[in-house]
């Protein structure tokens, strides 16, 4: 195989969707969704997600989002049941008078979901995304996952939640190690201490400032997501930097709230767009990967239903 450590090779992530033509599709899903009691939704999330994966592209190639409405829909129908069982039982035990016991038990369940969503989502999310036909991957063991969310959540209780801010990185480097592209592999390097003095840092000087420092804030903990992360392959890596300055995170807000306002939430899909185009514009790539030596290895995978817990519990991916 050609080695090509040393080559600097150039990258170019971008974000060219519309307002105008998210809105349209946003409009018709509102609709759709009214109309059909909700039962379109996992159509109108697959659209959503195609119009977002179709509209980025590396160095001028779009990514792909190969998921599809039934899928979500199989998806979505497990998560009721999942929920429709966990309110079942407590409603049992409310019946039986032990309401405490029913309680306790939902929230177990509760809690016991998160991880099985998080996990669900990354593994179907990452195997129905490609870029020129390569798809993505997740590696990671539900059981081994689980086991780690439980101790994390642990030892967070045990510290009054001092312990978040390791639990937090403890995440992101587990799921995003072990997300996959092509023959290539993510790699994530966050530290809980580090992450804790900055969200340290930006509390305090954000009330010292009356909130106008919340803006760095922003910055600095988008600097070190992007900043941790890198792409590799054998000896050839990307590294991903963040170019944003607390002043592009000011404008960026002020702006999309002022159009939130005056069109009185119609403006969403412009926000959507203008923070996705911000997001891309401001991480840079370098390294020595040549993207052309990317392999297939990864399997398609079709159960949403981690997509759609994630959805009900409102959990945003990590990535």
């Amino acid at each position: 195989m050609e080695n090509h450590l040393g080559n600097d090779q150039n990258y170019k992530l971008d974000f060219h969707g519309k307002g105008s033509d998210f809105f349209g599709i946003i409009i018709v899903n509102w609709l759709l969704t009214i109309i059909t009691l909700g039962i379109y939704y996992p159509w109108a999330k697959a659209k959503q997600l195609q119009f977002i994966y179709s509209s980025t592209s590396l160095n001028g190639d779009s990514f792909s989002f190969h998921g599809t409405g039934k899928e979500m829909f199989k998806g979505f129908i497990k998560a009721i049941l999942i929920f429709g069982i966990l309110y079942g039982v407590l409603i049992s035990f409310v019946y039986l008078k032990m309401p405490f016991v029913g309680l306790l038990l939902f929230y177990i369940g509760f809690l016991a979901i998160f991880p099985i969503a998080i996990h669900g989502s990354y593994r179907y999310r990452m195997s129905r995304t490609s870029w020129r036909g390569i798809r993505f991957g997740y590696r990671g063991d539900r059981k081994e996952f689980t086991l780690l969310f439980f101790k994390w959540v642990g030892l967070t209780i045990i510290t009054l939640g001092i312990y978040g801010a390791w639990m937090a990185m403890n995440m992101r480097n587990y799921l995003l190690g072990n997300v996959r592209f092509g023959d290539s592999e993510f790699q994530y390097d966050g530290d809980g201490g580090d992450y804790f003095m900055l969200n340290l840092k930006g509390y305090f000087l954000t009330i010292i400032t009356l909130g106008i420092y919340s803006f760095w804030w922003q910055k600095d903990l988008f600097e070190y997501y992007v900043n941790n992360l890198s792409l590799k392959k054998n000896n050839e890596r990307i590294n991903f930097t963040s170019t944003a300055t607390g002043g592009d995170f000011f404008g960026l807000v002020v702006v999309n709230v002022l159009i939130l306002i005056f069109t009185l939430g119609l403006g969403y899909a412009w926000v959507v767009t203008r923070t996705m185009k911000f997001i891309f514009e401001n991480v840079a790539l370098d390294g020595n990967f040549d993207l052309d030596t990317l392999t297939q290895t990864e399997e398609n995978y079709k159960d949403a239903t981690g997509e759609d817990l994630s959805d009900f519990l409102d959990l945003d991916a990590v990535m």
